[in-house]
C-alpha cells in the first residue's frame, strides 16, 4: 500500500527503537463486530436521550432560532459530505488511531503527532464531562424517588469504576450493553414524537420550524455550535476497524447509517418539540423549562410513570456515552502507544479479551481525577447544578467538541492531499470536492465555537476561561507536533511509523522473516 508522505522510510524490525512486534498482544482483535454492532457502538456516543431533553431546549432557550430542526438537516449534508473523503481513507487504512492516522497518511507524521495529542485531550474531555450531568441526574434521582441526598460526585466515581472495569471486556460484550441502552433511549424518544404529533400545541402540525426564514439573526453560527455536538460519535467509526471482518465495507456502511440516522432522529425530535409548543412558545418554554422540557412536555402527555421511566433512561443513556467514548479513548492510546507516540504498555492488549487494558486504565485514571478535583471545588449544596452541569459538563463537553471539529477538519484536508499525492486526484475528484466543502463549513464552524465561546460555556465576554479552555486544545496541539518533531530528528525510525498501525505490524513480521531466511542462507 502506497502511504502519505509520513511512510516514506519502511521501518524495520528491531531498528526503531520499538520493540519489535511479537504476538498479537499490539493488535486488536479482529472479526469482534459486525455491521449491527459497530453502528450500536458509534451511535450510543450521540446519547439521543441526552440530546433531546438537554442540547435541544439549551439551543432553543439561549440562542432563541426556532429553526433547530433545520439545522439539524444541514449539519447532516455537510457531515455527510464529511463522510464520503472519509469513509473512502478509510478504505485505505485500518487504524485504531483513525483522525491521526489519515492526517498522517495526508499531512506526515509531525501533523499526525499534533492530531493524535487533540484527539486523545478531546475525546477524554467529551467523556470526563458526561459524568458532571451523569451525577447530577442520578443525584436527583436519589433524592426524589429515595429521599436521600447523595453528592453528584458520589454516583460519577462510581459510574467510572463501572465503565472503566467494562472497557477490560471484549467489545463485542460492550457493543450489547450499549445496544441495549441504546435502543430503549430511541424507543422512548419516538414515542414522545409520536405523542407531540397527536397532541399538537394550537399552531398545529406546522413546519415553520423548516423555514429557512428562521435561522436569519446573530445566533446561527453559536446554535450550529450547540447542534454538531449531537453528531459526534459517528466519526468514531474508524476506530474500531481493526475489529471487524470487513472494515472496508462495514466502516463506510456505519458511517453513512449513523449520519443519515442521526440527522434525520434529531430533525425529527426537535421539530416535534416546536409541535408540541407550537413554534411561537418554544422559546419562551424552553427558557421556562430549561432542561426539564421534554419531561414537563412527556407528563402532559403521556403521564407520570413514563416521564419517571424517562428519567432512568436519561442517566442509562449518558452511561452508555461514557463507554462509548471510553472504548474510543483506550484504543487512540493503544495505536498511540503501538507508534511510539506513548510510552509502549500502552500499545498492547490485555489478555483474552484482546482489549486496550492500559488505555482503558489511563481514560479510568483521567476520569477519577477530574471528578475528585470537581468534587473538592464544589463549595455548592446537595442538589446544586453549577459544579457538575454548568462547569464539568458544559467546558469539558465544549472543549471536546471543539476539537472533534478541528480534527474533522483536518482530516477533510487530509484526504485531499493523500489522494493527490497518490495521482489519484482524477478518479477521486468529486470526493476531493465533497472533502473540501466540508473543510470550509467545518472551519466556519469552529471559528464560531471559538468566538462565541463565552455563550457556549456561560461564562460571560470577560471571563479568562474564554482563553484558558480553548487554549488547552492549542496546547495540545502544540504538544503533539513538538513530540512530532522530536521524534522526525531523533528516531525517523519511530517518526515512520506514525498512522500505520497493523501495517507496521506487517512490516515488521515480513522483515523478521527476511531477517531469518538470510540468517538461514
Amino acid at each position: 500500500m502506497t502511504t502519505g508522505s509520513s511512510s516514506t522510510s519502511r521501518p524495520s524490525a528491531g531498528s526503531n527503537g520499538i520493540s519489535t512486534f511479537k504476538g498479537q498482544d499490539r493488535a486488536l482483535r479482529a472479526d469482534r463486530l459486525g455491521t449491527g454492532g459497530l453502528l450500536l457502538s458509534v451511535l450510543a456516543a450521540t446519547a439521543p436521550l441526552m440530546v433531546v431533553a438537554g442540547v435541544m431546549p439549551t439551543t432553543f432557550a439561549v440562542m432563541g432560532i426556532v429553526g433547530q430542526p433545520l439545522l439539524f438537516v444541514l449539519l447532516g449534508v455537510v457531515l455527510v459530505l464529511f463522510s464520503v473523503g472519509y469513509a473512502e481513507m478509510s478504505r485505505h487504512v485500518h487504524n485504531a488511531g483513525a483522525f491521526y492516522a489519515y492526517i498522517s497518511r495526508g499531512l506526515g507524521g509531525t501533523a499526525g503527532a499534533g492530531a493524535a495529542m487533540l484527539a486523545l485531550v478531546a475525546y477524554n474531555a467529551l467523556q470526563v464531562g458526561i459524568y458532571g450531568i451523569f451525577g447530577f441526574e442520578v443525584s436527583g434521582a436519589f433524592a426524589t424517588y429515595l429521599d436521600i441526598e447523595v453528592a453528584w460526585w458520589i454516583p460519577a466515581l462510581v459510574a467510572a469504576l463501572a465503565v472503566g472495569a467494562l472497557g477490560w471486556l471484549k467489545i463485542d460484550v460492550n457493543a450489547r450493553v450499549l445496544g441495549v441502552l441504546l435502543v430503549i433511549e430511541v424507543v422512548l424518544v419516538v414515542i414522545f414524537d409520536i405523542a407531540a404529533v397527536a397532541d399538537p400545541a394550537k399552531e398545529g402540525l406546522s413546519l415553520h420550524a423548516f423555514n429557512p426564514d428562521t435561522l436569519t439573526g446573530a445566533g446561527v453560527g453559536t446554535a450550529l455550535c450547540f447542534c454538531i455536538a449531537a453528531f459526534l460519535g459517528f466519526e468514531q467509526a474508524p476506530v474500531y476497524a481493526e475489529e471487524t471482518s470487513k472494515p472496508h465495507i462495514l466502516v463506510p456502511r456505519v458511517m453513512f447509517l449513523a449520519v443519515g440516522g442521526v440527522a434525520v432522529f434529531f430533525a425529527v425530535s426537535s421539530w416535534a418539540i416546536t409541535v408540541a409548543t407550537g413554534p411561537s412558545g418554544v422559546v419562551g418554554a424552553s427558557q421556562k423549562q430549561s432542561a426539564g422540557l421534554l419531561f414537563f412536555l412527556t407528563e402532559e402527555r403521556l403521564g407520570g410513570t413514563f416521564t419517571d421511566v424517562m428519567h432512568i433512561l436519561f442517566a442509562t443513556g449518558m452511561f452508555a456515552a461514557m463507554l462509548s467514548f471510553h472504548n474510543v479513548v483506550a484504543r487512540y492510546a493503544f495505536a498511540m502507544g503501538r507508534e511510539g507516540l506513548l510510552p509502549q504498555a500502552f500499545g498492547r492488549t490485555t489478555g483474552t479479551s484482546g482489549a486496550p487494558g492500559t488505555g482503558s486504565l489511563l481514560q479510568t485514571v483521567v476520569s477519577v481525577v477530574t471528578v475528585l478535583g470537581f468534587a473538592i471545588a464544589d463549595s455548592g449544596p446537595v442538589g446544586d447544578p453549577t459544579t457538575p452541569v454548568l462547569k464539568l459538563f458544559t467546558w469539558a463537553g465544549n472543549l471536546g467538541a471543539l476539537g472533534v471539529i478541528l480534527l474533522m477538519a483536518a482530516a477533510s484536508l487530509s484526504v485531499i492531499v493523500f489522494f493527490v499525492r497518490r495521482g489519484a486526484a482524477g478518479a477521486q475528484a468529486w470526493r476531493l470536492a465533497t472533502a473540501a466543502i466540508s473543510g470550509v463549513a467545518l472551519l466556519g464552524i469552529a471559528f464560531y465555537t471559538i468566538k462565541d465561546f463565552d455563550i457556549l460555556v456561560g461564562t460571560g465576554p470577560d471571563s479568562y476561561l474564554n482563553w484558558l479552555l480553548p487554549g488547552i486544545i492549542g496546547a495540545a496541539v502544540v504538544l503533539g507536533l513538538v513530540q512530532g518533531l522530536v521524534l522526525r530528528s531523533r528516531k525517523p525510525e519511530v517518526h515512520a511509523r506514525i498512522g500505520l498501525g497493523n501495517q507496521a505490524f506487517q512490516l515488521d513480521k515480513a522483515a523478521e522473516s527476511a531477517e531469518s531466511a538470510e540468517a538461514a542462507s
